[in-house]
């Protein structure tokens, strides 16, 4: 392998970490599917299928990771979540 092409991949690499950040959304005994989903829809752009099988997901096993990216992407749609009333954190 080359040093131009070890460094391409390194780079690679390194810009995969930078996207690491996720939105992990956490079961509540407050909120409906139908909110739940809906504000994903909204707020994390999902399609109604991705919203839906995420609710079931945080409903069955306590918690989903519902959008992955960068920080400053994430940041604003977290703060969205939490203050629609759901329970979110962003890691």
């Amino acid at each position: 392998m080359s040093t131009k092409e070890k460094i391409k991949e390194e780079v690679v690499v390194l810009e995969k970490e930078v996207n690491q950040h996720q939105i992990v959304l956490h079961n509540d005994e407050v909120n409906t599917f139908d909110f739940v989903i809906n504000s994903l829809i909204n707020v994390c752009e999902h399609t109604e299928e991705q919203a839906e099988q995420c609710t079931w997901l945080v409903h069955f096993k306590g918690k989903c990771t519902v959008k992955t990216g960068e920080l400053k992407e994430l940041e604003p749609r977290c703060s969205k979540l939490l203050s629609l009333g759901l329970s979110a954190e962003l890691v």
